[in-house]
């Protein structure tokens, strides 16, 4: 049977910074007024997400993983699905926090991936900002400044707007700040230690817990700010803006106005459209596309056409 793009259901994850754009931006079925992210395309056992088409309709992406692995072109028998996909409401600032590498995290939480990640800015509130990095220049002044409580002092903010994408490789300090939603494309990990929380109390007047031994060993010191060279090819009607390509992933942006052709040579695209509506020809099918849906083009499908006014966030390992 031929390859066939495999459309998947988001995972909706309830957060204490979480609010409601999840709905009203991308038309997602929400389960409270405080839902902070949307696993768009996870194998995580922490929340997998289904597939709703075609001969796979039913199965989740990690058992597609596990069971089919010609359809990622899947090298390792045992590895894990390597990538995981957001789309994230900060209502309220989320923790400030960082995240280990792969080899802090398999010795400390027996975990394959460390995360690295990245973000793309699909909305921001006038003024919204980000924690990303810090001033520390040493980890002695390091380690001063977090037992002074010295966290405007330590934490470094960034103004950010629409269109924005920032690079967060593992063991770089950041936050996002509230008013904002992004789309993430990270490692498949859910590991984070916190370093401040702004003393927040859970619905059980709890403070959550902070992991700042672990923060103290993950945290890259100094902090260096990633150079980004955006590449853009094509012209009006068909423009791919190249975001980043890093050590675990590509990310590049589309944009469609008319009728283009894409080609590629990665064994497989993860695709989620971000704005606008059109159709895509893959093979000899035709598959409606619009806001908010999210897909892999498997192994064996190495071309598509689309046609419309859309964008799209498209990444691979």
């Amino acid at each position: 049977m031929k390859s066939e793009p495999i459309f998947l259901e988001p995972v909706m994850q309830e957060r204490i910074w979480g609010g409601v754009k999840l709905r009203e931006k991308f038309g997602y079925d929400i389960p409270s007024e405080t839902t902070g992210e949307a696993w768009v395309i996870s194998a995580h056992q922490n929340g997998p997400s289904r597939v709703i088409n075609g001969q796979y309709e039913g199965k989740t992406l990690d058992e597609l993983w596990a069971a089919h692995g010609e359809l990622f072109n899947k090298k390792e028998a045992g590895a894990e699905y390597p990538l995981l996909v957001k789309i994230l409401d900060a209502a309220d600032d989320l923790s400030v926090q960082v995240h280990p590498d792969d080899a802090y995290a398999a010795r400390m939480e027996n975990v394959p991936y460390g995360k690295t990640e990245c973000w793309y800015v699909l909305e921001a509130a006038e003024g919204a900002n980000i924690i990303l990095g810090h001033t520390a220049s040493d980890k002695e002044t390091f380690d001063q400044m977090i037992d002074r409580n010295a966290w405007e002092q330590l934490f470094s903010y960034v103004d950010v707007t629409e269109g924005d994408f920032i690079y967060v490789p593992s063991g770089t300090i950041h936050a996002i700040g509230r008013g904002i939603t992004i789309l993430e494309v990270q490692q498949s990990s859910d590991v984070t230690y916190r370093v401040y929380d702004y003393d927040r109390t859970d619905s059980q007047g709890q403070k959550r817990a902070l992991h700042l031994d672990k923060v103290r060993e993950a945290v890259n010191i100094p902090h260096a700010a990633p150079q980004l060279d955006f590449s853009e090819t094509g012209d009006a009607e068909h423009r791919q803006t190249r975001l980043v390509e890093a050590e675990y992933f590509t990310v590049e942006k589309w944009e469609v106005a008319g009728a283009s052709e894409f080609e590629w040579e990665a064994d497989f695209l993860q695709v989620n459209v971000i704005e606008g509506k059109g159709r895509m020809k893959a093979g000899d099918k035709e598959y409606k596309l619009m806001k908010g849906m999210n897909f892999i083009l498997p192994h064996g499908i190495d071309s598509v056409n689309i046609d419309g006014e859309i964008e799209l966030i498209v990444s691979h390992p």
